[in-house]
């Protein structure tokens, strides 16, 4: 694993907390890398806002407010719609059955209760639905901004009311998609994602 990875992969699991300083030190005894390597990785996290630089006092992870993250929604809406539009056009037989399967056990997860377990269902859901798209920019351009909403992973779906409407909105992308309805499918993934973005404004926490 690339050191950047393993540097994003400790921010967006949680490990390093919105705010906390990014120790250049401390990072090349964790992660047993020069200094010169630390930097670089860094630099890149920064380009892909998971990262900022104060002058005089280092890197520090990124705080995301909720105005950007109404922001990040409002532009995954886009480029998830695209990729609901090509995963209709592409998907085989063996796709669509795979994505029945994802969505009989997120209604599993929802029936025993588990909120979070149905929370990191659905994020399995749109990944398979990127994997069936091959729409390798957009995945590219999804992946960075997902990174930069750890901190509200899994508020949305904590909203009272939202699994079940979550999941109804899940089952209309997946009905569109079977249906091999592209358009539909877009449509589809961006009333989902304007409702999330809708559930997360009323939520009521910064």
């Amino acid at each position: 694993m690339r050191l950047e990875d393993e540097l994003r992969e400790a921010i967006v699991t949680g490990r390093f907390q919105p705010n906390e300083r990014l120790v250049e030190v401390e990072l090349t005894r964790m992660l047993g890398a020069g200094r010169s390597a630390v930097r670089t990785a860094l630099a890149r996290l920064e380009q892909e806002g998971l990262v900022e630089h104060e002058r005089n006092r280092g890197a520090r992870v990124r705080l995301v407010g909720k105005r950007e993250a109404l922001e990040i929604l409002e532009a995954r809406a886009v480029l998830e719609g695209l990729v609901a539009m090509h995963a209709a056009r592409r998907a085989t037989a063996g796709d669509r059955a795979a994505l029945r399967a994802i969505l009989a056990e997120m209604r599993r997860l929802l029936d025993r209760g588990d909120l979070i377990g149905a929370s990191d269902e659905n994020a399995v859901l749109h990944r398979r639905l990127m994997l069936i798209a091959e729409h390798h920019t957009a995945a590219r351009l999804i992946s960075t901004l997902k990174s930069q909403m750890v901190r509200f992973q899994y508020r949305t779906i904590l909203v009272p009311g939202r699994a079940e409407s979550s999941f109804a909105e899940h089952r209309a992308i997946v009905d569109a998609v079977a249906a091999g309805d592209g358009e539909a499918a877009q449509e589809a993934m961006r009333v989902h994602l304007a409702n999330v973005a809708r559930a997360l404004q009323e939520d009521g926490l910064g």
